[in-house]
């Protein structure tokens, strides 16, 4: 059909099916906004509606979407992206693909909460469901997956003051992930899981820096948030296991350090319980970070350069500071700078602000490097002191699990080298040499050699 069939007679406008779910994309600052309905059966959408505001492009477009996806199986209609809506509305020219990418968002969002409620595949083999965060990790992991992989992006974060390009949950990452999913000719679903990650990561990371903390958010939303909703949708879909990116292995049903030690990323897994890595597939466990870039390369994989994500995805372009003030109300508080004999030596922003170990942005310059030893959220003071003063051979930790008895290392940081250590007596842990940088709030990887046996919390 064209555009002006569409628009002459707009399929299922006004349409919501009984017991369907709806996505809607658009709206401020843009002005248009389409609403889109999906009703499943289980296996096949049974019925699909939509609504529609602003210009006659998002009207023709919520139409065609309709119309593509009404009566498909469910993986099929996850095929359709906004190419196909434009293909369907007779070709559009670029000023006018707006409409097309705006309906193909309001329709993944609705086939994504309406999978994550009601689908029921049967378990297919050979099927897998690969977490596409839009980087060249997930990507080659997803290429490494088969032609039966089916594609799903995590939207997490939505902030206007957000970078959304570099962030790996924003809406701009969920729309490049699925580009890319249907480049590789795969099926993608997406996930809205905001409420979720605010009410489960963001929440208590800002809790914990009231309280002068520094909580690992990276550890608590693979543990409680995103790897749970991805396996029970696995399910829903009938695979057989849940594919990501990371840099891990499994060995004897646990989680196992990388191979390329310089990218693993199994202190940020070490929250999972066996139950979940059994269901879980690492394929860039044994892989280097170049050998995944040659790969991307070999394939031309549009991302085969893209840069590396640096920043905590709810932080991406906006600092720490500046998020805490808007977020958890943390804003700037003038404080006391103190030595470790307790001496005022100057002042601070803000004990939230500073974590132990901490050496830039202290705001004393000259002399000795000093380094934040504590905090007190209470009396909002920041201790600062010779590097010395850091380190600690006793590390007190709370609500510890462990999956093996035994263990003789510990991660204290993402990046750190494990440290030797003695077994817990009275939730206290004796390193054998001393940590520096030992902040309250962080995780505590508990390893038997190259496996993860174990997690806590630094008290």
């Amino acid at each position: 059909m064209s555009l002006a069939a569409h628009l002459e007679r707009p399929a299922g406008r006004g349409v919501t099916p009984r017991a369907s779910h709806t996505g809607a994309a658009g709206g401020a600052p843009c002005g248009d906004l389409v609403r889109i309905s999906i009703a499943l059966d289980g296996r096949r959408v049974a019925a699909a509606g939509f609504d529609a505001q602003g210009c006659g492009v998002a009207i023709a477009a919520g139409s065609a979407a309709v119309t593509l996806v009404e009566g498909l199986p469910l993986l099929e209609a996850a095929r359709i992206g906004s190419a196909e809506i434009a293909r369907e509305l007779g070709g559009l020219s670029p000023t006018k693909r707006h409409g097309a990418e705006l309906a193909a968002d309001a329709l993944h969002r609705a086939l994504g909460s309406a999978a994550r409620a009601d689908a029921l595949l049967e378990p297919s083999v050979g099927r897998r469901l690969v977490a596409l965060s839009g980087g060249v990790d997930s990507t080659v992991a997803a290429l490494l997956s088969g032609s039966r992989a089916v594609g799903v992006t995590l939207e997490l974060w939505s902030d206007p003051q957000t970078d959304g390009e570099r962030s790996c949950c924003s809406p701009q990452a969920v729309r490049s992930a699925r580009d890319l999913a249907h480049g590789l000719g795969l099926p993608h679903l997406s996930l809205d899981l905001r409420a979720e990650f605010r009410a489960g990561v963001v929440e208590p990371w800002l809790a914990g820096h009231a309280a002068g903390l520094t909580p690992n958010p990276c550890a608590r939303c693979n543990g409680e948030v995103r790897i749970d909703a991805m396996l029970e949708l696995r399910q829903r879909l009938g695979a057989e296991e849940l594919v990501t990116g990371h840099y891990a292995r499994i060995r004897d049903g646990l989680l196992r350090v990388a191979a390329d030690a310089h990218k693993d990323q199994s202190y940020s897994l070490a929250a999972l319980d066996p139950a979940s890595l059994a269901r879980l597939r690492f394929p860039l466990g044994e892989l280097r970070k170049e050998e995944v870039r040659e790969l991307a390369r070999r394939h031309h994989l549009p991302v085969a350069a893209k840069p590396d994500s640096q920043d905590l995805c709810f932080l991406a372009g906006s600092g720490r500071e500046a998020f805490l003030a808007r977020h958890g109300g943390l804003a700037e508080r003038d404080g006391e700078l103190l030595d470790v004999r307790g001496s005022s030596i100057g002042h601070h922003r803000g004990a939230h602000n500073y974590t132990v170990g901490q050496r830039r942005g202290i705001g004393l310059g000259g002399g000795t490097p000093l380094y934040v030893i504590a905090t007190d959220a209470d009396q909002n003071t920041v201790t600062v002191g010779p590097r010395d003063a850091l380190a600690i051979k006793h590390v007190p930790l709370r609500d510890t699990v462990l999956h093996r008895p035994r263990f003789d290392h510990v991660r204290l940081r993402y990046r750190q080298q494990p440290l030797r250590c003695s077994t817990l007596r009275d939730d206290v842990l004796e390193l054998d040499e001393p940590a520096y940088g030992v902040a309250p709030g962080q995780l505590a990887c508990l390893m038997d050699g190259e496996l993860v046996v174990g997690h806590a919390t630094i008290a």
